[in-house]
């Protein structure tokens, strides 16, 4: 239930806002974005999939790994992109359309003698990976790429990062969020978020009826709170209510002042 929870803020709006736009980083090359594999395409060992500025790597076993980019440089032969966050995690990348290296040096290893002898993997792509892998990520991956979307927008105002939202959400291009595509966007976050923390295919695999059931009720909750005209869909102009100006508020003259503590059981706190 966390993993979701914290999937929600990302439909309330609460990404950070930037005063003047920023320039956008130097991205994963086009080439070398999209889903790689190790082993054999029927069963593979491995799967990573590079956006513009991420990357997923799961493994059938053992940890999977989310890298969020925050920069790129080149360091001999390779594209080094570091990661967002507190150990700043490092993806070393090589390759060409239908071939990639990566590399991921330790944490010890400073920048100044990458790669070091950092064991290289070797990845490849398959016309047509399984259905049960695709079913089982193809959610997740799409959250990666809105996600970033929504970072773009999100850097210059509010009406622009909440309209963001919304259309990289709108399947049917409705103009609206309905309760399928709230439950898709948390459902997708969820699997970033379990990959961030480690999880591996099988530990994903495991958790996807309960974090659909989570996702679905988190949907219905952000559509109850946020749906004002009551039509079964969520607006970027219903997302935008009270969060783009301070109102003036003027009050009344007459009443008497409520004891705020009195609300306390009314809100359950």
């Amino acid at each position: 239930m966390r993993i979701l929870l914290l999937a929600t803020l990302l439909l309330l709006a609460t990404l950070p806002v930037q005063a003047q736009p920023v320039p956008p980083p130097v991205a994963v090359p086009e080439a070398m974005r999209g889903t790689w594999f190790r082993g054999e395409c029927d069963r593979p060992e491995q799967m990573l999939h590079l956006t513009m500025r991420s990357a997923a790597r799961v493994p059938a076993a053992g940890p999977g790994r989310l890298f969020r980019f925050g920069s790129f440089r080149p360091v001999a032969d390779w594209l080094f992109a570091a990661g967002i966050g507190p150990d700043a995690p490092r993806l070393l990348l090589r390759g060409t359309r239908d071939a990639l290296d990566t590399a991921e040096p330790d944490p010890k290893l400073r920048d100044d003698r990458l790669p070091g002898d950092t064991p290289p993997l070797a990845w490849h792509r398959c016309p047509q990976p399984p259905l049960a892998l695709v079913l089982q990520h193809a959610e997740g991956i799409a959250f990666m790429a809105a996600l970033e979307q929504v970072e773009a927008a999100c850097t210059a105002a509010v009406p622009g990062c909440l309209e963001a939202i919304r259309r990289q959400g709108d399947v049917n291009d409705d103009g609206a969020l309905s309760l399928a595509e709230l439950a898709r966007l948390l459902r997708g976050a969820a699997w970033a978020l379990a990959v961030q923390q480690g999880a591996d295919s099988a530990t994903l695999l495991a958790g996807a009826v309960t974090q659909a059931e989570q996702a679905r009720n988190l949907a219905r909750l952000l559509l109850d709170s946020l749906d004002y005209d009551a039509d079964g869909r969520i607006s970027a102009a219903e997302m935008a209510q009270d969060r783009l100006r301070l109102s003036q508020a003027p009050g009344a003259q007459g009443g008497t002042p409520l004891p705020l503590p009195a609300l306390r059981s009314l809100l359950g706190r």
